[in-house]
């Protein structure tokens, strides 16, 4: 990847930049296999960047919509100041550093580094689906006691993990017009992966963000959905076909479930509307809102992102959130329809939209905005296309 600094003020920005931009790589390709290691190099690339706006006597840069998710942050501190246990909302709330990769790569990555950048997320994605694989079917993780998760702590990072890199995979095969063999040769495992994990909501999150982009490329396409669809139920496992059965059964243990949780959920927004309960209490307050006949006895969180925002820190974080959410995604858009046909950006800003997709998808059934490896993943992917576009705006994009 060639790095070039914009009048650099030092003889050394260059080298720095170099140097930062490979540890954010390195974080994007750990974060496949270990939060630890992802946590160490997101450190060094984030001491790098610092070091590069010192060397450059610049400050940092990011998107407009950056602004939302500073006001999230900031009312996430005003809940956690009035949560009940302040130490543990407070290490809770740390998980708020993350949000330093989107100036870090807005800053580092440029046109040239962008697509060898989602390589090297594509392969590190497709090495840990193809161990999930192996889980399944020769070490067997093949049940819902123990399901595949490759070298991850939990199989649901796992799973959107998998949704999140598939996404990546397929936009940059529609919407390139070059370098797009290494992507189609991860869509198999990455494709596989998902079902194989039993995580049922990254398979409602992948097909929404599929389609999304098949749309885009050409509505005619999404006549290979129902192919795919019945590809993975003529050739899956009996209890994978199970397990994809049950998304659309109300009787369904976990369904039932995940239903009486959002009323749960809906009252504790109702008692606490302004701060919510404060972050990592919903485990705390989860018992005496607990509905007749729910399941869980406690619950760490709501299964659901936008209930989990509001009931812990407040409708104003909710909306401040949405704000997030909306611009990203007007922005984006924006980008997508702006774009020549040939370069990275069409690319990039289709796989941020597929991202915002994915991740609202399977968050209606999951939290998987607050899942640390999914999130630092997430934000690279949206972010991408804005680092892109600054380029040819004088160092500022319009979202």
């Amino acid at each position: 990847m060639t790095i070039t600094s914009p009048n650099p003020s030092s003889p050394d920005a260059p080298r720095l930049r170099q140097f930062a931009l490979a540890a954010l790589v390195l974080t994007i390709s750990a974060v496949q296999f270990s939060i630890a290691a992802a946590q160490i190099f997101f450190g060094i690339a984030a001491a790098g960047w610092v070091a590069v706006l010192a060397a450059e006597k610049r400050l940092p840069r990011a998107p407009r919509w950056m602004l939302p998710l500073l006001l999230y942050a900031a009312w996430t501190f005003v809940s956690t100041a009035l949560s009940p246990d302040l130490r543990a909302s407070l290490l809770e709330s740390k998980q708020l550093v993350l949000l330093l990769l989107i100036p870090i790569t807005y800053e580092l990555v440029t046109t040239e580094s962008a697509v060898p950048v989602t390589t090297f997320a594509l392969a590190a994605g497709a090495a840990s689906a193809l161990v999930g694989i192996v889980q399944f079917a020769i070490l067997h993780y093949d049940n819902l006691g123990l399901r595949p998760r490759s070298t991850l702590g939990l199989y649901l990072t796992f799973s959107g993990l998998m949704m999140l890199t598939l996404e990546l995979a397929i936009a940059r095969v529609l919407f390139m017009t070059r370098a797009r063999l290494w992507a189609a040769l991860t869509i198999p495992a990455l494709a596989v992966a998902i079902p194989l994990s039993f995580g049922r909501s990254s398979v409602v999150g992948a097909c929404l963000a599929v389609a999304l982009l098949l749309m885009m490329r050409d509505f005619r396409l999404t006549a290979l959905l129902p192919i795919a669809a019945a590809l993975l139920f003529s050739l899956a496992p009996a209890q994978v076909i199970h397990r994809m059965y049950s998304i659309f059964d109300l009787n369904d243990p976990s369904n039932r479930d995940r239903i009486l949780m959002l009323r749960a959920g809906s009252h504790i927004v109702r008692d606490h509307p302004v701060t919510g309960v404060g972050p990592n209490m919903i485990a705390r307050v989860y018992p005496a809102y607990r509905e007749p006949g729910a399941i869980l006895q406690t619950a760490p969180h709501l299964h659901n992102v936008p209930l989990q925002i509001a009931a812990e820190r407040g409708l104003p974080a909710l909306a401040v959130w949405l704000w997030f959410i909306v611009a990203v995604t007007i922005g984006a858009s924006r980008l997508f329809r702006s774009s020549p046909r040939e370069g990275p950006l069409r690319f990039l800003a289709a796989a941020a939209l597929g991202g915002v997709v994915a991740m609202l998808g399977a968050g209606m059934f999951e939290h998987t905005f607050g899942d640390s490896e999914f999130q630092m993943l997430f934000l690279v992917v949206i972010t991408l296309p804005f680092a892109v576009a600054k380029q040819g705006s004088g160092g500022s994009t319009g979202s």
